[in-house]
């Protein structure tokens, strides 16, 4: 009986150093799947954090080509008026309507109205010497020389 008792004591042995390698095996095997799964939620996360950051960053571009066609469309219409206050009749014009610029020669008319009480006109006398009557110099600023 000692051989079958050791053949038993053997094959027990033999059957729990297998059962351990198996419960090692799967250890192993778990933790391979945890650590692969624990990394590919890493690379989830990346992905999920880099496309977030994208998105503002687009938004962000979106508004400032948006600030961008304003301030060039607010430069073009500068660009415009500087070309059009360039102009020297321009420049005359606004002068004598909205700071009562006279030539040396003109003499400001005020014509007060019902309606427009207060508006100054300017004539343009600058031909007719200082000799001619009054009423020469009243013909001369409606009718011209």
């Amino acid at each position: 009986m000692g051989n079958k008792e050791a053949v038993c004591r053997s094959s027990n042995a033999d059957h729990h150093h297998v059962h351990v390698q198996t419960r090692r095996s799967s250890l192993f095997t778990q933790t391979i799947i945890l650590v692969t799964g624990l990394v590919c939620f890493a690379f989830l996360l990346g992905s999920l954090a880099q496309a977030w950051s994208n998105s503002m960053l687009m938004q962000r571009v979106q508004e400032a080509q948006q600030q961008t066609q304003q301030l060039q469309s607010y430069h073009d219409h500068l660009v415009q008026q500087a070309q059009y206050y360039s102009d020297p009749f321009v420049i005359e014009s606004e002068a004598r309507q909205n700071l009562g610029y006279i030539r040396p020669g003109e003499h400001p008319i005020v014509i007060v109205g019902s309606n427009q009480q207060g508006q100054q006109s300017t004539t343009n006398t600058s031909g007719p010497p200082a000799t001619q009557s009054f009423w020469q110099q009243w013909w001369n600023v409606f009718f011209g020389n």
